[in-house]
């Protein structure tokens, strides 16, 4: 039955490749081995040839090795064994003659090993040779036969080593070698002798290259021991300098190659440098802590300039008398400062950190013992709803929990008591909710007039209220009782807004009749018919207030008679003046007679205003617990010339200013003619000293100083022959609409 593996090769090595399965492997199959080979397949011990070519016996499961053959080998190779087979005679081959063939078939007995090969890859015998000739006569029945591959491939690889089989050599070549030689058969396969011999030059070659290894490793510790016998080489020391003074020595004769000299020198030049670079480096490193040790002892702030800090390093003794500090370069130094710096820099924040964290930690402590105190007030009763911080002020101010509290960033004190308050305020939510319910039941209103009695016992007659403490139902009504009266004053300003604002609207209408219109010599009765149907008429309630909105008209009316009269009074001073007939006199006689003061209608409105102001003022002011700062006495005294000018400004009624612009209008009239003719004002140029020119600029300058001085003694005269005015109380702040006008353009 023909087997289903066959045999193929790869780069010269054989493997087993299944037809049927299409799979691969190195190890023979069972199928294809011999009798032998399959004894000795199933024991541990297998037979391995050493590289000099002695066979030795390897166990797979100890590992253990032996130059002896095992006896369990023997035994397996000897129930292995078979009778020898009947050998038919051999031909003989003489050199340079014919051969003799038997009439029978000639076999090889190897083991079936002919039958595999091919008769083209078997050596004909008698047959010629490769170089044409016959070959020698030798008997087949002293061919070697070995029990396994491994062992013949050992007995041919000895062959070649005996021969002296150089690597570099051919394969024809080595046939032509060792072909005479009986071992030369050991391996059946001529590809098997040529991979054996393939092989066997690898090794060869590798054992060359570690004698030349070995060789050179020699020659190399000899010469660098040569080379360290001249301490004049140095690192930086070249071969064409260096081979002058080595070429005497015995060591340097060893080897004719003059590459090879060159090589081990500067491998040895490479190892100097190596040496001078870490004797280098450790100067370096040693140097660069004796310059940490030099800038700890200068005290360097972690703020220090590198100029300073170089100045510094340069000065010091230690620094100048040391020779190693001269590797350092000035890199090097700035490095070793800015380390030195960046430790300054951690250490100082470190500290400073440790600072904050002390400071944080007792000021959240002195927050905490003031939280303490204001809760044994507030369980002493003395914070509750409503408390004012003016209250508690005067108990804690001395009290070293409160003292340490203050300055301190964060919440302050007064912060911490209102949410004490605060937390009051929502418990005390709860309970007025109930007081509201209370009084929705009830159907109890509270009033301006409403006694804190009557609320109590409102509050008594309910069971949700009844077991009330009396403060806390005190500061209920309290603040429900204020609410009530802010909510009346609210309603009675805004009705007397409403009033004024409605007496404007008649004012307004009155101004406006057309037939008749109204002028300064209409009286009341009369214009009453006139406007009774108006529905501004009818919005006042009584006839003292639609009275109040006529004789605002009327003096309105007479206020614009009196301003022509003084415009016509202005022109006629003009022409007068133009003429040169003016006399001041007259001017201030008619100046002076002025407008009688008019008692002011609306005097007790502002000051009730202002009184409800400053009220307002001190309420937000004593919610917040702080007293408002004292005016000082500046201030008082700007407050009271501010009054008194308004003081005045209302007494010349509210459309004029502090200043009159009539006097004004009059002074401009008085210097537009007392200036100098046109030809004689000329510019000033600097350069220009004419006497003509400087006599007309000096009469100019005249003539002007002395029209201002008489200027400047009719007003001194005027204001003593001036008569004094009315002088009212202080009225007060006071605008429009408190006032209750709508200034109108005529």
């Amino acid at each position: 039955m023909a087997s289903v593996w066959s045999q193929a090769e790869s780069n010269g090595r054989t493997y087993y490749y299944n037809t049927i399965t299409k799979a691969t492997q190195w190890t023979k199959p069972e199928e294809l081995m011999t009798p032998s080979e399959r004894a000795l397949a199933n024991q541990p011990w297998k037979q391995h040839t050493s590289p000099d070519g002695r066979p030795y016996w390897y166990h797979s499961e100890t590992k253990a090795t032996t130059w002896e053959m095992p006896e369990v080998y023997k035994n397996a190779l000897a129930q292995s064994s078979q009778p020898p087979k009947p050998q038919m005679p051999a031909p003989q081959f003489v050199a340079g003659g014919t051969s003799s063939f038997s009439s029978q078939p000639q076999q090889r007995d190897r083991d079936d090993y002919g039958e595999r090969m091919g008769q083209d890859r078997q050596i004909g015998y008698g047959q010629m040779d490769i170089n044409g000739t016959r070959g020698a006569t030798f008997d087949t029945q002293n061919d070697p036969n070995y029990a396994t591959f491994e062992e013949g491939e050992a007995a041919f690889i000895n062959l070649l080593r005996r021969q002296k089989v150089q690597p570099d050599w051919s394969w024809e070549q080595t046939m032509r070698a060792t072909i005479k030689d009986p071992q030369y058969r050991a391996l059946k396969d001529p590809k098997d002798r040529k991979a054996a011999f393939e092989k066997y030059a690898v090794e060869v070659r590798l054992q060359e290259k570690d004698r030349a290894k070995e060789r050179l490793a020699k020659l190399r510790a000899d010469f660098g021991t040569m080379l360290r016998r001249h301490p004049e080489i140095k690192h930086y020391t070249r071969w064409k300098t260096a081979r002058p003074m080595i070429e005497g020595e015995t060591i340097f004769r060893s080897t004719s190659d003059d590459t090879e000299r060159k090589q081990l020198f500067e491998e040895y030049i490479i190892e100097l440098k190596k040496a001078h670079i870490e004797r280098e480096a450790v100067t370096r490193k040693s140097a660069m802590d004796e310059l940490v040790h030099i800038l700890k002892g200068l005290n360097l702030e972690p703020y220090t300039r590198w100029a300073e800090a170089h100045d510094m390093i340069q000065s010091d003794e230690k620094f100048k008398e040391d020779t190693k500090f001269q590797t350092l370069s000035k890199s090097d130094i700035l490095t070793a400062f800015e380390n030195h710096i960046k430790s300054l820099e951690r250490t100082f924040n470190d500290e400073r950190q440790r600072e904050k964290n002390s400071k944080v930690r007792r000021e959240r402590q002195n927050r905490d013992r003031f939280l303490d105190l204001l809760s044994e007030l507030r369980a002493a009763g003395k914070i509750k709803a409503g408390t004012k911080w003016m209250t508690i002020h005067a108990e804690i101010k001395d009290d070293p929990r409160y003292t340490g509290m203050l300055g301190q960033p964060g919440s302050t004190p007064l912060d911490l008591f209102w949410d004490v308050v605060e937390e009051e305020e929502r418990a005390l939510r709860l309970v007025r909710n109930d007081v509201y319910d209370v009084l929705e039941d009830k159907r109890y209103e509270i009033t301006p007039k409403t006694s804190l009695q009557e609320f109590l016992s409102v509050m008594s007659t309910d069971r949700r209220t009844s077991n009330l403490s009396p403060e806390t139902l005190d500061l209920i009504f309290a603040r429900l009782h204020e609410k009530v009266v802010r909510r009346t004053e609210d309603d009675k300003h805004a009705s007397e807004r409403h009033q004024r604002r409605a007496i404007d609207a008649l004012r307004s209408k009155i101004k406006y009749l057309s037939s008749p219109p109204v002028t300064t010599a209409t009286t009341w009765e009369t214009i009453r018919p006139q406007i009774a149907h108006l529905d501004e008429f009818k919005a006042l309630e009584s006839d003292d207030l639609r009275k109040q909105a006529f004789d605002k008209v009327i003096r309105r009316l007479r206020e614009k008679e009196e301003d022509i009269a003084e415009r016509e009074r202005i022109k006629r001073d003009r022409r007068e003046m133009r003429n040169g007939h003016y006399d001041p006199r007259e001017r201030d006689h008619h100046r002076d007679r002025g407008r009688t003061p008019e008692p002011d209608i609306y005097e007790a409105e502002r000051r009730k205003a202002m009184a409800d102001r400053e009220r307002q003022y001190n309420h937000k002011a004593g919610a917040t617990g702080l007293s408002p700062p004292p005016s000082s006495a500046r201030s008082r005294d700007r407050h009271e010339r501010l009054g008194s000018r308004g003081d005045r400004a209302d007494r010349r009624g509210h459309r004029y200013a502090d200043i009159d612009p009539r006097d004004e209008g009059r002074e401009r009239e008085r210097l537009y003619a007392t200036r100098p003719p046109r030809e004689e004002r000329e510019l000033d140029y600097g350069d220009m000293r004419g006497a003509s020119g400087g006599r007309r600029r000096r009469g100019s300058e005249g003539s002007e100083g002395s029209a201002r001085k008489r200027v400047r003694r009719e007003e001194r005269r005027r204001e003593k022959t001036k008569t004094p005015e009315v002088v009212k109380e202080e009225p007060g702040l006071r605008s429009g609409s408190e006032e209750g006008e709508m200034v109108e353009d005529d």
